[in-house]
């Protein structure tokens, strides 16, 4: 299968000269250019594909496409992004698994892109053209880089054109640079919780070329116990353009320490909403990412653009669990939890009772270190076709990547001051069959072949034809004993079609089919056996096979604009199902906080999106509704902390029920009006219905509570370059929770609520909080 990735090179470079043709990268808006507050701007230039330059029209998208622009994320709150996306686009929701802000999980339309190393990565985003999803696990760490350099960001239904991970869509994320990005600007800001942070940025261009610059530092302790976030994050560019080429060196970098207290068990909460289970919950990611990427106009209609870049990756996790060693059943010693099994350390030596009686508490260390690279070549081709507007584009990618895991538990006890630290002494655990050191070195290949081609027919009515063909080759090799072989190969060629037609000038409709695919990861591929578990901070157990997910998705909808005096109005619905099949999930063993990944069959994401944007004078407005069903369309069984599950630990999942996490209903509203030319007002709100919990897939237990939160904010600019604002996050204050599970509660003794046994587990959302800050344009 290596000479694959050969064959698809060949095959793509050869009618490269002849096909490839695009119209000229359009320079990003100058920055403030769009109305805050605007979803759905009426002329957007959106990528047809992974590489910047083969932008067109957004109206010809097949498919739902939100373009959000530097202002609108500027104007979000910290995370400016994620808040922005969970503000503005309307099925997009957060789930705080990990209980910081900087690590949210963010699902669209259902599907997840995450930090979490074993969650079903269900989304493909790309940064400047490069692959952001790490070649571990899939993952996606939205704290790696500045978000103060975000030129625009568009969320775009299934496209099989943007590769592995697209099942469910694809997120664009475009940086600025100096020829878009003129001068400076500072921004400094601090508020609730001990946060403070600031953000440099800084364009300028001199005849060809032209630099950009940004830097960002952040300092946040949180609310709740454990809770705090050191960021350090940079982003340059150097450009040079002539009148037929562009050419961009970037380099980008980040050094951040997060803590997340994750969920707390409820009777915790009660007793203090700040509470954890147990700590630490540190996650350390040092990152570096060098891009070099290009565009040349062969002609006028001709062009090819081109990327090559290399990321490193080292991320360090500590992370405080449930001890899964007891006293043993004759007193002596520590055992597994069967009480007679001894608990060993590296030694083989039995790990002795050193508490006499515990509390005790278990930290699993892991150490990531990934390089990745890779290289694209795409050509677009704007000649006519059958004398009629024709836009073709083709191109190749490689993805590959090496990493470097281990992981080692260690046995320690439990602070009984209420902060659940763990302490040492710290036996090392290498009990066979329960915890064991791991060592493995994955490496990772994906090819791409893609073309795409939209024809107008007539001067209302465009056809799309999309098609990519993925090949992933990964090997797993255990080290140091670690007993992990294996070498698997996937394939699949997704095709797509769609077609928009212009019922008016403002007034169009669209309708889209595209079939998309996820390979396994490294990380599922080396857990999938029911007999030997591991935790998600332990993998590495076994090598058995898993299918690929394959995805695919119709939908349909309407876009448009009107104008009614000084009024303008932009707006958009839609529908979509997305049917997958031999879908991936973690599953739960007994053992605590332990499982294996396996095929669960089919599931189904269906569901409705509005949109809509006014802009009225001074005053600007917006209103999302959507609506979400996520379900199983297959029966398997689940091991599970539920109070339903049996005698065995077991839950049984049928078809129908809801997948955890998502909302079905959210309701999505804001408004900003200019009081004078120097000063403005804005609030903004999103309500969310419930949420199942994880662990709950047969959807017996009550989802989390529904809940209604409101932001404040203002601006006001005395002079020319100078900006005072202030931001009031959840304005009344409210309890809610965005994420929910369950937990070893009464494995984990808590001194404020002692005899607690109630295993239902929520993340909270913060409480009311305010921040001000000045921004200075010079």
């Amino acid at each position: 299968m290596k000479s694959l990735g050969w064959i698809i090179l060949a095959a793509a470079l050869a009618p490269a000269g002849t096909l490839a043709q695009t119209v000229a990268q359009t320079p990003p808006p100058a920055d403030g250019a769009t109305a805050a507050g605007a979803v759905l701007p009426q002329v957007n230039v959106v990528g047809t594909a992974p590489l910047l330059g083969s932008g067109i029209d957004q109206n010809q998208i097949p498919a739902a496409s939100y373009v959000l622009d530097q202002k609108q994320v500027q104007q979000a709150y910290t995370p400016r992004a994620l808040d922005a996306l969970n503000q503005l686009v309307p099925s997009v929701n957060l789930s705080d698994a990990q209980g910081n802000p900087f690590q949210q999980n963010l699902f669209f339309r259902g599907f997840e892109a995450s930090s979490l190393a074993g969650a079903p990565q269900g989304l493909a985003v790309y940064l400047n053209g490069v692959r952001f999803n790490q070649p571990f696990a899939d993952t996606i760490n939205w704290d790696l880089f500045p978000e103060v350099a975000i030129q625009s960001m568009n969320v775009e239904g299934a496209n099989p054109v943007f590769g592995l991970n697209a099942l469910g869509g694809s997120i664009a994320v475009q940086l600025k640079d100096g020829f878009g990005f003129h001068g400076g600007q500072s921004d400094t800001e601090a508020g609730s919780y001990g946060r403070v942070s600031s953000t440099l940025q800084y364009g300028v261009q001199s005849g060809n070329v032209a630099t950009y610059v940004a830097l960002s530092a952040l300092n946040d302790d949180g609310w709740r116990i454990d809770q705090s976030s050191q960021l350090r994050n940079f982003y340059g560019d150097l450009g040079w353009r002539s009148d037929a080429a562009e050419v961009h060196f970037s380099v980008m970098g980040a050094d951040n320490y997060l803590n997340g207290p994750a969920s707390a068990p409820v009777q915790f909460l009660a007793a203090n909403p700040a509470a954890v289970l147990t700590a630490p919950n540190q996650v350390v990611n040092r990152y570096l990412q060098v891009a070099l990427r290009g565009n040349y106009d062969i002609s006028d209609t001709t062009a090819l653009q081109a990327l090559a870049y290399y990321t490193n990756l080292s991320q360090r996790v500590r992370n405080g669990n449930a001890s899964n060693g007891q006293v043993c059943n004759n007193g002596i010693g520590l055992c597994t939890s069967d009480g007679v099994t001894p608990f060993t350390d590296r030694s083989g030596a039995q790990i002795p009772d050193f508490l006499n009686g515990g509390p005790y508490s278990e930290q699993d260390n892991q150490g990531t270190d990934e390089n990745g690279y890779g290289a694209s070549l795409q050509a677009t081709d704007t000649h006519q076709l059958f004398g009629r507007p024709n836009h073709f584009t083709a191109g190749l990618s490689f993805d590959g990547g090496q990493t470097m895991f281990d992981a080692t538990s260690f046995q320690g006890g439990l602070s009984t001051d209420g902060l659940q630290n763990w302490f040492g002494p710290g036996y090392v655990i290498d009990t066979p069959g329960v915890i064991q050191p791991a060592r493995v070195f994955t490496t990772n290949a994906y090819y791409g072949i893609y073309a795409s081609d939209i024809l107008d027919v007539t001067d209302r009515l465009s056809f799309t034809l999309s098609g990519r063909l993925n090949d992933a080759q990964l090997n797993l090799s255990g080290q140091n004993g670690t007993p992990v072989f294996g070498q698997h190969n996937y394939s699949h060629f997704n095709p797509g079609a769609g077609a928009t037609y212009k019922l008016f000038e403002t007034l169009s409709l669209y309708g889209g089919w595209a079939v998309a695919n996820r390979a396994p990861t490294p990380v599922e591929l080396s857990c999938a056996s029911p007999t030997d578990a591991c935790s998600i901070a332990n993998f590495f157990v076994g090598d058995p096979s898993l299918k690929q997910v394959v995805a695919q998705t119709f939908e349909a909808g309407l876009r448009g604009n009107t104008t009614i005096g000084t009024a303008a109005l932009s707006w958009t619905a839609g529908v979509y199902r997305t049917n997958s099949q031999d879908d991936i999930q973690f599953t739960a063993v007994p053992v605590s906080g332990f499982g294996y990944f396996q095929n669960i069959g089919n599931t189904q994401r269906q569901g409705v999106e509005l949109g809509s944007n006014l802009k009225w004078g001074r005053l600007s407005a917006y209103l999302n509704y959507s609506y979400t069903d996520a379900t199983y369309q297959s029966s398997f069984i689940q091991n599970s902390y539920s109070p339903f599950a049996n005698a065995n630990g077991q839950i049984f999942v049928h078809p129908g029920n809801r997948l955890p996490g998502i909302p079905a209903n959210q309701l999505k509203f804001g408004m900003t009006y200019n009081i004078t030319d120097q000063w403005s007002v804005g609030i903004d709100g999103i309500a969310r219905d419930g949420a199942y919990l994880f662990g709950d897939e047969a959807n017996q237990n009550p989802k989390t509570p529904g809940y209604v939160v409101l932001n404040l904010n203002t601006s006001f600019r005395p002079i020319p370059g100078v900006e005072f604002y202030g931001i009031i996050q959840n304005l009344l204050n409210q309890n809610y929770y965005s994420f929910g599970t369950f937990s070893p509660t009464s494995s984990v003794p808590y001194p404020l609520a002692p005899g607690a046994t109630n295993p239902r587990s929520l993340s909270p959302g913060w409480p009311i909080a305010g921040y001000g800050g000045v921004r200075l344009t010079f």
